[in-house]
């Protein structure tokens, strides 16, 4: 809920950058007041305290969080891969941080498996939304590979997904399906119902970028979305122990 609400402090609304950036602020203040030990002010972070406490959760996670939210209101532009992931170090990782602590599995590789997972997730959710962010006034797809596929903004703008655009995404998609591919053994590590839900969760990132080629990488005409019809396969898959070897 915590996380929730401060993305939303940073996409939702019409309120301006200073007055986002200082509602995200007082989101960092009340994990402070949680890092003294002192009551935060809000009702929602103080329901947050005790998880805290309960799960011996970093109160940095959190904070990276809010760092990445903050970004969001300011860079609209990344240069390179590296700031992509440095973004996505700090947006979505701690995410699947916090449920290994929520779990009890914390263990160095574990961790580094979950930060491929979350990274690669928050990369397909790039690659699909490449249209909708650009109405944004973001764009995702670093700049020096714009450049490297002889690519620029007015390109994307025009809304047509042309052969050096296919050959960008394709690019992207590629390197992030190995990234995905290479944290699944996580979902096999760990027990349950979590593991369970970490097999599904990665085959349905793959299966998107599945789509993605399918609809040979025109993000400007159609979304690619899991249909009702691609969870049985799924679900069925993750049943089995995730990717097949």
């Amino acid at each position: 809920h915590v996380a929730r609400y401060a993305d939303d402090l940073a996409d939702e609304g019409d309120a301006s950058s200073d007055a986002r950036l200082a509602a995200l602020n007082e989101c960092s203040a009340e994990l402070q007041r949680i890092a003294r030990n002192e009551t935060p002010l809000s009702a929602r972070f103080q329901a947050l305290a005790p998880v805290i406490a309960r799960y011996a959760i970093p109160v940095q996670l959190f904070e990276d969080l809010f760092s990445a939210f903050r970004q969001d209101v300011v860079k609209t532009r990344y240069q390179d891969f590296g700031e992509v992931i440095d973004y996505c170090r700090r947006s979505a990782n701690p995410v699947g941080r916090i449920l290994l602590h929520i779990f009890g599995q914390t263990d160095p590789r574990q961790l580094a498996l979950s930060d491929g997972i979350c990274s690669a997730l928050q990369l397909v959710n790039f690659w699909q939304d490449v249209s909708i962010d650009l109405q944004k006034d973001r764009i995702y797809l670093p700049q020096d590979d714009l450049q490297r596929f002889a690519l620029t903004e007015a390109d994307l703008q025009a809304g047509i997904a042309t052969p050096a655009f296919k050959r960008l995404m394709h690019y992207q998609c590629t390197k992030t399906r190995k990234m995905l591919r290479a944290g699944s053994p996580l979902g096999v590590m760990l027990p349950g119902r979590i593991g369970l839900e970490i097999r599904t969760i990665v085959l349905a990132a793959d299966r998107v970028l599945t789509k993605l080629e399918l609809v040979q990488y025109d993000v400007f005409q159609q979304r690619p979305i899991l249909s009702r019809g691609d969870w049985p396969g799924i679900l069925w898959q993750a049943f089995k122990t995730g990717f097949n070897k």
